[in-house]
């Protein structure tokens, strides 16, 4: 082999070496310059996309708490169900936006396409129902009725149903123990909104895509309480979706149980005989209007008279909160909030204002006492009381002579209250009142809390109104307007009175005064204000804050936060008016107007206390007032276009008293069949492992027999009768 010369080689080595570096430095210069892209001008972009795409989150929902009644009894709880749900984040990705899949969901579940289609649109103000208002990332449920051979065929053919998921799922249920529906004060559950997360994000409690919120009554009151705190795993994944570690693990906790002081089978009393009695009122003719009444709506309270706990509350037309349980049809949609509907998600124990009539009375009563006239004095009954050229009558054109006070609440006469509101009035300067009025007639009205909230436990409840002077003006400043544009000298009615509010709708008149003494004219309350006012009275004059919620209990029976009740004030009135004042309301009750539907009750034993009232409304049907109490127990109950008081929730409220008592017809008290004769006391005791030994309910079994004197008009005997009105 022939040696080359070294010197022959080295400048092509060189050149190679150069080649080779030049190539190895732009490498590393690429290299450098993709890296400071990638790390320092858009480092936080891709970082990111980076932390977005590698960490994926498994939620898993929180068992809801339950709603139980004071001794246990679920009104509302949880049961298991095949729910199966379609993801819109999936379906939106398909060709035909996952029409095709859907119709196969529809056909395994025996349904119609459209049927399933419109449950996965988004809600709008021009989308009706079905449609899904919650969040469009959030799976959503079809039906949570599958059945296990649907399931399993969702399963088993995944391919053909993309974005489909069939899966076991604690679902809300409404138990309706003894038929006892609650409807209004349990309330119902929707998704929760993009708006609602974003607004509770950095709060102690943020929302989940996957959370139901409550939307009224207690699910929404204690809807933090319930809800619990939903269990999230994230996992660290591959950019092929592969798992390759878990990052982070939050446990499941579920929600706490609200213990109320509703009994469910009061409840179930309670509504069963509100229905009874609209019924019953339907039948009556309303000689005023030549037509049955159409006694279309009511609500009646049953209160503890010592502490304010509501014990039972119902509002009709109800409705079943298990239609909004996995999405509400448009059908049944249309049935609650639709014109015709009458509106049965209005809790009309709230929310449901009104001239209350004659049971107001006991407030110009308490004012006039205060303003310096004494309970025991003479005040004209005339049929009649003139102010002006308007005649005011007295209820039926009845007079009475000479009363006092107490008599006049007995009999229920208007002219006495008519002549006392218009003295004062004038003494306080009438149409050109001083420059500080007295106003003991309105001022009392307020202390006894009334034109404000009463402060319950439930959300959305209304104030009803005081139209005081500072009321008038007001809304004398809101519909001048109108009232000028409308109103003529000349003219009909009603474009009369828009002619005078127009000049001076701001001024309170001595016919507003007079009507207002009666519960009448622009005066508006709730059944639960008067059930307040009531209670207090029964108690001595405390004014509590009504409550629902006993206790919030947790899961596992361990912490219980008990709710005491809570005062809001006393009654503007001495111990001695307080003691006048219930002596002549037991007298309504025994000899007064309401003494025809209580003949027979064991006044000796149970004390009764009453109130009547018919209030007029312009353009309807009377409303009728029942308010009473007994030591125990403050029942008021109301019935829109439904006549008298006593005449047509009388019948219903003594039953209610029959049933909490155990009193039968003759005026025996059989103590084997008294549902609650005295408030019940402690907590149901919840086991460690959340369950509880609750007692069964019994279907109401209402009692048919009328009262053997129903149609007679004296109390107990020995008591003549002063007479029947409302």
């Amino acid at each position: 082999m022939t040696n080359i010369p070294e010197t022959g080689r080295t400048p092509r080595v060189q050149i190679r070496l150069v080649v080779i570096q030049v190539l190895v430095v732009s490498l590393l210069l690429t290299l450098g310059g993709r890296l400071w892209y990638l790390q320092i001008r858009n480092g936080d972009e891709y970082a990111k996309e980076a932390s977005g795409n590698h960490v994926q989150q498994v939620v898993q929902p929180a068992v809801r708490g339950s709603i139980l009644d004071a001794r246990g009894v679920p009104l509302a709880d949880n049961e298991t169900r095949l729910v199966v749900s379609a993801s819109r984040t999936d379906l939106m990705k398909m060709r035909d936006d996952g029409k095709g899949v859907l119709t196969k969901l529809a056909a395994v579940l025996g349904v119609k396409p459209k049927v399933v289609i419109d449950k996965v649109r988004l809600c709008d103000s021009k989308t009706p129902q079905p449609c899904w208002n919650g969040s469009p990332y959030q799976p959503i449920p079809i039906t949570d009725e599958a059945t296990p051979k649907q399931a399993l065929q969702i399963r088993e053919r995944s391919e053909d149903f993309p974005g489909i998921t069939a899966e076991p799922t604690a679902v809300r249920r409404y138990t309706a123990p003894g038929e006892a529906n609650t409807a209004q004060v349990l309330g119902y559950l929707s998704p929760v909104t993009d708006n609602e997360i974003a607004k509770a994000k950095d709060t102690a409690s943020p929302y989940l895509r996957s959370d139901q919120v409550g939307r009224s009554g207690l699910e929404r009151e204690y809807d933090k309480e319930l809800r619990g705190k939903a269990g999230v795993t994230r996992y660290e994944v591959d950019n092929l979706g592969r798992v390759i570690g878990q990052a982070k693990s939050d446990k499941t906790e579920p929600g706490a149980n609200v213990v109320t002081s509703i009994d469910a089978r009061v409840q179930r009393v309670a509504e069963y005989e509100l229905n009874e009695a609209l019924k019953q009122a339907r039948k009556e003719f309303d000689k005023n209007t030549n037509e049955n009444y159409k006694a279309d709506s009511g609500a009646v309270v049953i209160m503890e008279s010592k502490t304010g706990r509501v014990v039972a509350m119902a509002s009709n037309p109800s409705y079943d909160p298990n239609a909004w349980v996995g999405g509400i049809s448009g059908k049944d949609y249309a049935n609650l909030t639709g014109k015709t509907s009458n509106y049965p998600l209005l809790n009309r124990a709230i929310q449901g204002q009104a001239a209350p009539g004659s049971i107001f009375k006991v407030i110009p009563t308490t004012a006039a006492v205060n303003a310096g006239y004494p309970f025991d004095g003479r005040y004209d009954c005339s049929s009649s009381y003139s102010v002006g050229n308007q005649v005011f009558k007295n209820y039926e054109s009845k007079g009475y002579g000479p009363i006092s006070l107490g008599q006049a609440l007995e009999v229920s006469c208007d002219t006495v209250f008519y002549r006392l509101s218009h003295d004062e009035w004038k003494k306080d300067g009438g149409i050109k009142p001083k420059k500080d009025p007295a106003d003991w007639f309105y001022k009392t009205a307020h202390q006894f809390g009334l034109g404000k909230e009463t402060g319950i436990d439930l959300p959305n409840e209304v104030t009803g109104r005081i139209p005081d002077r500072q009321w008038k003006q007001s809304f004398w400043k809101a519909n001048k307007d109108a009232w000028c544009k409308t109103g003529k000298r000349d003219g009909d009615y009603v474009q009369k009175l828009s002619y005078e509010n127009c000049l001076e709708g701001n001024l309170l008149r001595a016919g507003d005064s007079v009507n207002y003494a009666i519960g009448q004219g622009d005066t508006l309350v709730t059944p639960i204000q008067m059930a307040t006012i009531y209670s207090a009275i029964s108690n001595g004059g405390t004014l509590y804050n009504p409550t629902l919620g006993k206790a919030v209990v947790s899961p596992d029976g361990k912490t219980v936060k008990e709710i005491a009740p809570k005062s809001h004030g006393k009654l503007p009135m001495t111990k001695k008016t307080r003691d006048e004042i219930d002596g002549a309301l037991a007298g309504v009750a025994t000899r007064g107007t309401a003494a025809w539907r209580f003949g027979g009750w064991p006044q000796d034993k149970i004390p009764m206390h009453a109130k009547t009232g018919t209030a007029e409304v312009y353009g309807k049907q009377t409303t009728s007032w029942f308010a009473t109490y007994t030591e125990e127990y403050t029942i008021v109950m109301t019935i829109a276009q439904g006549g008298t008081g006593s005449g047509a929730s009388g019948p219903a409220v003594r039953k209610m008293y029959d049933a909490l008592y155990g009193v039968s017809q003759d005026g025996k008290i059989d103590a084997q069949k008294a549902l609650l004769p005295n408030p019940q006391k402690g907590l149901p005791k919840i086991q460690g492992d959340g369950s509880i030994d609750a007692p069964k309910i019994e279907p109401y079994d209402p009692k048919q027999d009328e009262p053997a004197d129903q149609q007679q008009l004296a109390g107990p005997a020995g008591t003549p009768a002063l007479g029947r009105r409302d």
